[in-house]
């Protein structure tokens, strides 16, 4: 009866070598430009580590988690948020408040806040900054918007985007003057009272047609003249009785003093 042959242990070592071989090779010539922006993206967190330690560790705790009674936790938050509520001048925060203010000085460069976002990023899954093209609102359309923002928007922020008062201190800031990204960033995130808007509610053309109607807003300006904080009938009417009827009394008790 004829032996079998056996296999050689060196060509099982040998068949190993050459399949690492032309793994490695394959990867190499695929993914350079993917491994080069992992490293770069590894350095934009490591810097927005370093900055978010120097900077925001003091309320939200060095691991981002939060301390009780200063700051919450960012887990979760994405990139969105970080760069709304720090490209808003929102963040930091000068003094703790029932609300953080908008309209003040950006205390960050767009790179910082990048760096930044990128860090509390890596907390947890969250919002990413929209690309451009669902935050441009020439893109959008301005009627279909409108129908949006009133059903959605208008009872906290009116009708005509000034803002109007909430409970407990807090308010609904202007809509008129903010940048189609940093709108988008609002209504994925929910900052402070505000709800999400995520794509399940509103997608993302939807959320670029209300950018639209926003800007389209702006551009209309105010024909009729003063628009005494854009508020609606109350104040105008308001306007009408305390002015315009103070001034007829006035003339009319004037013109009584005359003919006496």
């Amino acid at each position: 009866m004829p032996k079998l042959s056996r296999r050689h242990p060196a060509a099982i070592a040998l068949l190993l070598m050459l399949g690492l071989l032309v793994t490695g090779t394959a990867y190499s010539a695929v993914a350079p430009k993917d491994a080069g922006a992992s490293v770069a993206a590894a350095d934009n967190v490591e810097q927005g580590k370093k900055l978010f330690t120097a900077n925001c560790a003091n309320c939200h705790g060095t691991n981002g988690l939060g301390i009780e009674g200063a700051g919450p936790s960012l887990a979760g938050v994405g990139a969105a948020s970080v760069d709304f509520q720090m490209g808003t001048g929102r963040m930091p925060m000068a003094a703790p408040d029932v609300q953080a203010p908008g309209n003040i000085r950006v205390k960050f460069s767009d790179e910082e806040i990048a760096d930044i976002g990128a860090y509390v990023a890596t907390l947890g899954a969250g919002p990413a900054v929209p690309p451009e093209e669902y935050t441009d609102g020439a893109k959008g359309d301005p009627g279909k918007g409108g129908e949006i923002f009133r059903v959605n928007c208008a009872m906290c922020h009116s009708s005509a985007g000034v803002g109007g008062a909430l409970t407990r201190g807090k308010d609904a800031p202007p809509v008129i003057g903010v940048s189609g990204k940093h709108i988008y960033e609002a209504m994925v995130t929910g900052p402070q009272s505000m709800p999400v808007f995520n794509d399940t509610n509103l997608d993302p053309e939807d959320k670029r047609d209300v950018i639209a109607y926003i800007e389209a807003m702006e551009d209309a300006g105010s024909p009729g003249g003063n628009p005494l904080g854009g508020y609606g009938p109350v104040p105008e009417g308001l306007f009408a009785w305390t002015i315009g009827l103070g001034l007829l009394v006035a003339a009319a008790v004037w013109l009584g003093q005359k003919s006496a």
